[in-house]
């Protein structure tokens, strides 16, 4: 929980680098709490309203950790924009949010220290 609480706290940080397990943990707990919401909203015949508001809430944090991720591995944050490419580009995202941190300080700054 603390990396989803840090990846909310700093959601208009792209600077910097987030480590693997930050970018993970943060997707994990949000693929589970928008999936819990989606769940109460067809108990109570909701029209993906809880959804969409929480989509629409974590949408800069999600961009923001996404970003930092690519820097971690030493790519510039545009690159985030290749996700719009339909499923190539997501594919891709993934993979590189796969690859290892680089262990060095790289002109994003240095190593993230949570690993």
């Amino acid at each position: 929980m603390q990396w989803y609480l840090k990846g909310l706290k700093n959601y208009v940080g792209f600077h910097g680098r987030a480590s693997r397990t930050e970018y993970w943990m943060f997707m994990l707990i949000n693929a589970i709490i928008t999936i819990l919401l989606s769940i109460v909203e067809k108990l109570v015949n909701l029209d993906d309203i809880l959804s969409g508001i929480y989509g629409l809430l974590t949408l800069l944090p999600l961009i923001a950790v996404g970003v930092r991720r690519l820097h971690d591995i030493g790519k510039s944050g545009w690159w985030y924009l290749i996700g719009l490419i339909p499923i190539i580009g997501s594919i891709i995202l993934i993979v590189w949010a796969c690859f290892r941190s680089e262990d060095h300080e790289n002109r994003f700054g240095p190593v993230p220290s949570n690993r």
